[in-house]
């Protein structure tokens, strides 16, 4: 008897989602400008402030999980999960830089950028000092743990220190 309801109600609800891609009530994609701004407006937030917000830059460089990703005006609507790495903001001849931890990038079709950092600081307020110690340390707990939760912390903060340093290298 349940399993024929739960037939029952899923059909409707299938058919009439197929009905509304039929009638195109679903874009396939986004709509677009007809001409492409010379400025991308980008709002950074935290969880505890917000760093920039409607802020007109050229363009803006995230730590994607997929790599580094330039975010120009007019640039094609996407989502990406960041990773620990340096975000750049570029307008005109000054750059500012940040590191991030983790958090996620959304690029709308109307050139607006949207990123939000679980953490991130100002790439000249880090201790280059602070970062080779905490990578040594986070090193040797690595070598030393002996379970899986004492590992996957270490290799977190190996992770993150890595990143930290390669930011501040360049």
């Amino acid at each position: 008897m349940f399993r024929r309801a739960t037939t029952l109600l899923a059909r409707p609800a299938l058919s009439a989602a197929r009905s509304r891609y039929s009638f195109g009530l679903y874009e396939a994609s986004p709509s677009y400008p007809s001409t492409i701004p010379t400025k991308l407006t980008v709002n950074f937030v935290l969880p505890y402030a917000s760093e920039l917000a409607g802020k007109e830059v050229d363009m803006v460089i995230v730590p994607a999980t997929t790599g580094q990703m330039g975010v120009l005006p007019g640039h094609v609507a996407t989502i990406a999960e960041l990773k620990p790495g340096l975000l750049s903001v570029h307008e005109g001849n000054d750059v500012n830089k940040y590191f991030v931890s983790s958090g996620f990038a959304f690029i709308h079709a109307n050139s607006v950028a949207d990123i939000i950092a679980v953490e991130a600081v100002p790439l000249d307020q880090i201790d280059a000092a602070l970062v080779q110690k905490g990578l040594q340390d986070f090193t040797q707990k690595l070598n030393s743990a002996t379970t899986d939760l004492e590992k996957a912390e270490a290799q977190i903060g190996v992770e993150v220190h890595s990143a930290l340093n390669a930011a501040l290298t360049g």
